[in-house]
């Protein structure tokens, strides 16, 4: 199942839906600016790693644009996901022009706590490796999605040095750890 249709976050903050493409001029793109960012107060610069944004209006659902569920209780060891983004294709600063995509297979806690050592791996985090050698996200994917079984599992937070590189693999903050966060800033708002 490809992923289309997710929120890029660009400074000053500006949301786009609906687009495989930040140059094209695609009928099926909505473009919201952030007026709001509410990150969670516990961030630390690897945990806590999420943030919610209130934009300047309502997406309209289209075929092109729909909602996503939050994948509930735990990830099966090794389940296949997909992530998607717009960032660092090579490793070097290159940036595609369309939304790439990468299949990912979800790590044990322990395997991943192992293989990043100096690095706090929690609950709160999901460990995953992409589908080839050096593939995986990089500069410029974080806050995209790790969606699995059709449901967001998780959030892009961190990697190694190399993107991609299993001795250090991708770290995505799991959604599901912060639904009580998540209901309490929207209930505020």
């Amino acid at each position: 199942m490809p992923i289309h249709n997710f929120i890029v976050i660009s400074r000053p903050y500006t949301v786009v839906l609906g687009a495989n493409s930040l140059t094209a001029n695609e009928p099926t793109k909505q473009e919201f600016t952030v007026v709001r960012s509410i990150p969670h107060p516990n961030y630390d610069g690897h945990g806590n790693d999420i943030m919610l944004l209130k934009l300047n209006g309502s997406a309209q659902l289209t075929d092109s644009v729909q909602l996503i569920s939050v994948k509930r209780g735990r990830l099966s060891t090794s389940s296949e996901c997909i992530t998607a983004g717009w960032g660092d294709v090579g490793d070097n600063g290159t940036l595609p022009n369309r939304l790439q995509e990468v299949n990912v297979t979800t790590l044990p806690q322990r395997g991943c706590i192992r293989r990043w050592r100096t690095v706090p791996i929690t609950r709160s985090m999901v460990c995953g490796i992409g589908g080839g050698v050096f593939q995986g996200f990089c500069s410029g994917d974080s806050g995209g999605p790790l969606v699995c079984d059709g449901a967001a599992a998780g959030v892009v937070s961190f990697s190694g040095r190399r993107c991609g590189d299993p001795r250090t693999p991708d770290v995505y903050t799991r959604i599901s750890t912060f639904r009580r966060w998540i209901a309490r800033v929207l209930n505020k708002n």
